[in-house]
């Protein structure tokens, strides 16, 4: 089922082009990540495509009824303020303690509810942002660099639970991430951006791209390799596509 899709979509930000004539879209059940260099406009267009952004031309098509789920880089609390786990979840509104249970063991904190947030270890608030987006029972669930200040063994357990969490909601899974060797062994497509769309495929075929090995350099190639596993699931609409966006 198609959730979303972009056509030509183009964003100006201050007096910039900071994307041109971006092309994509997103399936139920894929996972699905963004991968460029630092202003690309990677954020920018998970932004646009949520409606955050305006646009500067092309257009954002949205299934009728389609619940998102964001998880962002980074949200500062007052490490001073005195709010548990389950108080943090309840903002701005609350929910039954069942949902809010769900969550917590979907993102695979089920025993942290009465936890302080301002204790928690730099994974575990990360997973209690994925609860909360979880809360919304997303058809499509977004991570903008959500593994941001975690080390590698943490980000790769952490996409771990992402895999999980699709399997069990049977939603799309969009990502954006610099930490391209973990998470791109974690996506069924790549999608690598630099303003525009360079390549798009599987990690396989992405890694050895002559766009991707540009931007990142050829030693992506055999570290992906390393992390690589296979998948065991299929999707109605299995994409193998790679292609060109004009300069």
């Amino acid at each position: 089922m198609r959730l979303i899709k972009t056509e030509g979509l183009s964003v100006r930000l201050g007096g910039a082009t900071v994307l041109f004539d971006v092309n994509l879209t997103l399936d139920r059940g894929e996972i699905v990540t963004i991968v460029g260099p630092n202003g690309s406009g990677k954020s920018t267009l998970l932004r646009a495509m949520i409606g955050a952004v305006g646009l500067a031309a092309g257009s954002v098509r949205r299934a009728p009824g389609l619940r998102i789920g964001y998880v962002p880089q980074q949200l500062h609390i007052d490490p001073t303020l005195p709010i548990t786990v389950t108080r943090f979840l309840g903002l701005p509104r609350r929910h039954p303690a069942t949902d809010l249970r769900a969550a917590l063991e979907q993102a695979g904190l089920p025993d942290l509810r009465d936890r302080q947030m301002a204790d928690l270890s730099g994974g575990q608030f990360q997973r209690v942002l994925l609860a909360r987006a979880l809360l919304e029972k997303p058809d499509l669930l977004i991570l903008d660099e959500a593994t941001q200040g975690l080390d590698q063994p943490g980000s790769a357990a952490f996409y771990r639970r992402i895999e999980e969490v699709r399997r069990e909601l049977n939603c799309a899974v969009l990502m954006v991430s610099h930490e391209l060797h973990v998470v791109m062994s974690a996506s069924d497509r790549v999608i690598c951006l630099n303003g525009h769309v360079c390549c798009e495929g599987r990690p396989e075929i992405v890694a050895q791209a002559e766009e991707y090995r540009a931007l990142f350099g050829t030693g992506t190639q055999g570290a992906l390799a390393l992390y690589r596993h296979e998948h065991t699931h299929a999707h109605d609409n299995d994409h193998d596509h790679s292609h060109e966006a004009a300069e």
